[in-house]
């Protein structure tokens, strides 16, 4: 498997170092069930890989997610299952749905992310939609209601990439700019306040941002390498030795070797430019990988190996090597791991012997999409 640059939504349709468009692949998933989270139809729970259906058209999943998942095909259509409240998943029903269920009809789908009570998507054309629950204005329509069908925010065509933690939202534009709206009450948003904002705002003026991985506590990543946190630091999420909450980015140690991050609550992950994985928050699980159950509000190193590609986090991180095995490590009360047991580990063990994987999601289920 080649080592793919995962950034952006380009990467659904080509690949630039390989030979041209990703061709879909089949999706698997396990783990948590009860809401039909797994996709497969029914809720029991899975503690191994279990392919979704038959098809070999998947290509695109969020970057983690907790109760309704989606995907995109090959095709831009975009897929949805799992917990319908406040209508999240985008069908116009806030009933569970536990197979993947088409989202409309349109074919221009390009990224997705989702979160809890709301929900993302990207189309090709650059514009920026979004549905379910918007509290706090999480929806950035410039209104509190909830939808639960896609609605536009605002007009612009240039929206990149958007990750939701729920409520608080972070979304990145191809000119480098860096967005916020939603939940603001620990400093999310980036704006120096806790005032909750309905549509998106702008963090700073800087052109620069790159990657960018929210939930409480939000992080980015800039061109120039360096790793940047705002919002809630009570955990030592922040990963900047302290344990306060900032409403402003504030970079994270001096290093400009920051590849990709990701946050699920109060824990955190990132991979550097040279394929080392880093954890640090909340380790009461073993979610950190270091494979102890102590709390660190600083980056640490998780094992030694140095072909990471990418990390989804959550309560049961699920990573990505360059040799195209994936691995995972923390909670497995429902088989998260998916490695046929429900003992939790605290540092990272490989999910089967496969070496075909392309994406991962992960969440209270897991997901994944073969090469």
């Amino acid at each position: 498997m080649s080592n793919r640059w995962k950034g952006g939504f380009i990467q659904a349709f080509f690949d630039p170092l390989t030979e041209g468009p990703f061709t879909g692949g089949e999706l698997y998933t396990w783990g948590a069930n009860s809401l039909g989270t797994q996709g497969q139809d029914d809720v029991v729970v899975r503690s191994s890989p279990t392919q979704v259906g038959s098809l070999v058209t998947w290509s695109i999943l969020p970057k983690r997610a907790i109760n309704n998942y989606s995907a995109i095909k090959t095709d831009g259509t975009f897929w949805v299952w799992g917990q319908g409240l406040g209508g999240r998943l985008g069908i116009e029903t806030t009933a569970n749905v536990s197979s993947p269920t088409q989202l409309g009809s349109l074919t221009n789908w390009a990224y997705a992310s989702v979160y809890g009570s709301t929900s993302f998507g990207i189309k090709t054309d650059g514009t920026l939609w979004g549905w379910g629950t918007g509290s706090f204005g999480a929806l950035g329509d410039n209104s509190v209601l909830s939808n639960s069908s896609p609605i536009q925010i605002g007009s612009d065509t240039n929206w990149l990439a958007v990750e939701t933690g729920g409520t608080a939202c972070l979304a990145l534009k191809t000119d480098g700019t860096l967005w916020a709206w939603g939940r603001n009450n620990v400093g999310q948003a980036g704006q120096n306040n806790t005032i909750a904002y309905s549509s998106p705002v702008q963090i700073g003026s800087d052109t620069d941002w790159y990657k960018i991985g929210p939930t409480s506590s939000m992080a980015a990543i800039k061109t120039d390498g360096t790793l940047w946190t705002w919002g809630e630091g009570s955990s030592g999420q922040s990963g900047r030795s302290i344990a306060v909450d900032t409403s402003s980015p504030t970079q994270v140690g001096a290093l400009t070797n920051w590849a990709d991050v990701n946050a699920s609550g109060t824990s955190c992950y990132a991979v550097k430019t040279d394929g080392t994985l880093w954890s640090w928050g909340t380790n009461n699980y073993g979610q950190l990988g270091t494979n102890n159950l102590i709390n660190t509000s600083s980056p640490v190193q998780v094992g030694i190996d140095n072909n990471w590609s990418f990390v989804s986090s959550s309560f049961s991180p699920i990573a990505l090597k360059t040799n195209g095995t994936i691995w995972a490590w923390g909670y497995n009360a429902n088989g998260e791991l998916g490695i046929d047991t429900t003992v939790n580990m605290s540092s990272p063990v490989q999910i089967g012997t496969n070496n075909n994987w392309y994406k991962v999601c992960g969440g209270n289920a897991n997901a994944a999409i073969t090469e």
